[in-house]
């Protein structure tokens, strides 16, 4: 028995010597692991224990480099260890304050961060927040109310007042749900509520240190006025779909649109990813390239093609940042932007490696 599984371990080492070119795409898979195994814990570990994995088995890489067996047991360690400091780091820099407890009705008042258009009303996430009932040592960063009724034109950087009850992020409805308390603290969310009626828009917070927008919500107002700018062009339920595949904002549409496209297996056409990030770069890359094409003084004289894909980069990161930026359309760019990359490199641009490098930075 001992000899036999002496021979399964030799054939196993074997062959993980002979795929040493594939190993790069096992990291994102490592990475993935630790991260999984950060969350799956019950209790908050000792900060300094994943950090010392991770320098340990960094150190065992490089004293035993040439030992393939033992290397590669270290990289997997170092790379799970990696996925775990990380996850651990995260949860530490996203620390806010969250509202323990219900309040309200009360005064709420703030500048709008975000705000999502629904056919029955409107979202408003705010910053900058004050309550009535509370001190600013125990007000939320964030704060997300929800106001009925027909939907209201604001738009991140104004300021707002409103009567609202507030209240702790929820947790899951059910065990092993969603858990919208863990999504809400990882986007910074310490509060969320509801209006009573609607908000009160302020010129400005008297006593605010500045008024002034960020840069932030200067993007995201801008999203939202040609959001709102395609949909009054087009109309309907038609420029609700439109607007959705150009800034990627859905709220405007339906309940019974977003069923049928649930139904017919379309709603995934809606999220702005792989299809939509590369129809943007190949028109771009392709129609540069041609009119470019029609120069011979340029054709015949400069790397035409690199100039393209360069374009289409820049073109490609400009759309994923008016379509929200989320995860599918970092994972889309990051995975075209590393095609065109290897075009402007002369290098081979389609590859597992792609999928593999694109997992790991998401």
């Amino acid at each position: 028995m001992k000899a036999y599984f002496n021979c399964r371990a030799v054939a196993l080492v074997k062959s993980l010597t002979d795929e040493r070119d594939r190993w790069l795409l096992w990291l994102p898979v490592f990475l993935g692991t630790g991260i999984g195994f950060y969350f799956a814990l019950t209790f908050e570990p000792v900060a300094w224990a994943a950090p010392a994995t991770l320098a340990a088995a960094a150190m065992v890489i490089f004293l035993c480099r040439n030992n393939s067996t033992v290397l590669l047991i270290s990289i997997c360690i170092a790379v799970g260890a990696l996925g775990f400091t990380v996850a651990e780091w995260r949860t530490f820099d996203a620390r806010h304050i969250i509202l323990d407890h219900q309040i309200g009705p009360t005064t709420v008042t703030g500048q709008i961060q975000r705000a999502e258009i629904f056919p029955d009303g409107t979202r408003l996430t705010l910053e900058r927040v004050r309550i009535a009932t509370l001190g600013a040592d125990k007000t939320p960063e964030l704060v997300r109310i929800r106001l009925r009724g027909k939907p209201t034109n604001f738009f991140a950087g104004d300021w707002v007042q409103m009567r609202a009850k507030i209240g702790p992020p929820p947790p899951p409805v059910m065990p092993n749900a969603y858990d919208f308390q863990r999504a809400l603290y990882f986007s910074g969310i310490g509060a969320t509520g509801f209006a009573f009626g609607s908000a009160e828009p302020l010129r400005q917070a008297s006593g605010a240190a500045d008024t002034d927008i960020g840069l932030g919500q200067w993007w995201q107002r801008s999203r939202q006025k040609l959001s709102g700018r395609i949909r009054s062009a087009i109309g309907g339920d038609a420029g609700a779909v439109a607007s959705a595949l150009i800034t990627g904002d859905r709220s405007a549409i339906d309940a019974k649109t977003m069923a049928a496209f649930r139904n017919s297996g379309l709603a995934h056409l809606l999220a702005i990813s792989g299809l939509h990030i590369g129809l943007v770069a190949g028109l771009l890359f392709f129609g540069v390239r041609a009119i470019l094409a029609l120069v011979p003084g340029f054709a015949l004289t400069f790397p035409i093609k690199k100039w393209a894909a360069l374009f289409a980069i820049c073109g490609a990161f400009t759309y994923a940042l008016i379509a929200g930026a989320t995860v599918p359309t970092q994972r889309a760019f990051v995975m075209v932007g590393l095609v065109l990359t290897a075009v402007i490199l002369d290098r081979q641009g389609i590859s597992m490696r792609l999928v593999a490098g694109a997992a790991f930075i998401i």
